[in-house]
């Protein structure tokens, strides 16, 4: 059976690549031109590198193109304090995962559509048809279709068209510097800051610095959605007030990242539920945020997602289900999550948010 692969980011290119080399037939659609890697930054843990290396991902490759983070430091402006050791986390530019990812791929065998964006996928019996900006409905048959297609996937919206994406009440504002800081908060480590209004939670602002590498920072800002055109890279200069009266507690912080950044990268933090959602059903199944995305300022939503293309291989591999596969990542996924709001409440002395 060939394998079909919808989105072409960080999951639908691992699992393509690593399916090519092992000598299937697979075609990776992805509506960004070769070499796009759009996004800001990330950070994922050790779990998400074992996914890659586990697809064939080359370590030393992995490891040249990120930063390795020593720890996790928690504070609210109530006094709320909590530290832990790094879990093999590094942080990422997106664009330079995607080039790893994409050396990875060229060098695979599969063939690959870049530019080229399905607008709609339809089912028929064991068929799945897919719909292109740019061409006449194509038919696949005695093929898997795998959407890795994001949180505005085209495939969701025809097998599960209930389970739409839901505005998770912030927006996550990244920044990078343009050089090195040296800041007062300890190098290698994964900053948290939490503003508690009377109202309740305020403003998060994260940061992480290294003395050999730009500073990288984000904040996240409880408010109302902004509309499309407001989203994206933007110049500093439209949103360095609203930084700083979101984050006053961090004043002094954001005022020198802030010299030293020319740009800013805004987006409406989305969750799509997982509850309820249509059993995984061959031929066409979804992973990553295509399935289940989360706000980005849970951290996890990269991780999930290699998680999820490690378990397709697998079960690809070793003549296993895929949908099982997949049934099972949701478990799995389900129970991460109660664990990481335990773990929240009992660190932060306050609710999770989703």
């Amino acid at each position: 059976m060939a394998t079909t692969i919808l989105g072409g980011g960080i999951a639908g290119t691992a699992l393509a690549a690593a399916l090519a080399r092992g000598g299937d037939k697979v075609t990776l659609y992805e509506q960004r031109p070769s070499g796009s890697g759009g996004g800001a930054f990330l950070f994922m843990e050790d779990r998400a590198h074992t996914a890659l290396t586990a697809l064939g991902v080359d370590p030393s490759a992995l490891h040249a193109a990120s930063q390795p983070i020593q720890g996790l430091d928690y504070t609210n402006s109530v006094g709320v304090h909590s530290a832990r050791m790094g879990q093999g986390h590094r942080f990422w530019l997106r664009a330079d995962l995607i080039t790893v990812l994409r050396d990875f791929l060229e060098t695979s065998g599969a063939e690959t559509r870049f530019g080229t964006t399905v607008t709609e996928v339809r089912t028929e019996a064991d068929t799945v048809v897919l719909h292109t900006a740019d061409a006449t409905p194509l038919p696949l048959t005695d093929t898997l279709v795998i959407a890795a297609d994001g949180i505005d996937s085209v495939a969701r919206a025809h097998l599960d068209p209930a389970r739409t994406p839901v505005y998770a009440g912030d927006i996550v504002v990244y920044g990078m510097t343009t050089n090195p800081l040296s800041l007062p908060s300890p190098a290698a480590v994964l900053h948290f800051y939490d503003e508690i209004t009377p109202e309740g939670k305020g403003a998060t602002l994260g940061h992480v610095w290294t003395p050999t590498t730009n500073a990288l920072w984000f904040l996240r800002i409880p408010r109302s959605p902004l509309p499309a055109d407001d989203l994206g890279l933007r110049p500093l200069a439209e949103w360095s007030d609203t930084i700083l009266e979101a984050a006053p507690a961090n004043r002094a912080l954001l005022e020198t990242l802030l010299a030293h950044t020319d740009s800013v990268h805004v987006s409406n933090a989305r969750n799509v539920p997982l509850d309820p959602a249509a059993a995984p059903t061959p031929p066409l199944l979804l992973i990553g945020d295509a399935d289940h995305a989360i706000t980005p300022a849970a951290g996890i939503g990269a991780r999930d997602a290699l998680e999820d293309a490690h378990a397709i291989h697998r079960a690809l591999t070793t003549a296993a289900s895929p949908a099982e596969a997949m049934a099972n990542r949701r478990t799995q996924i389900r129970a991460d999550r109660e664990r990481a709001q335990r773990l929240i409440r009992q660190s932060t002395g306050r609710p999770a948010s989703s």
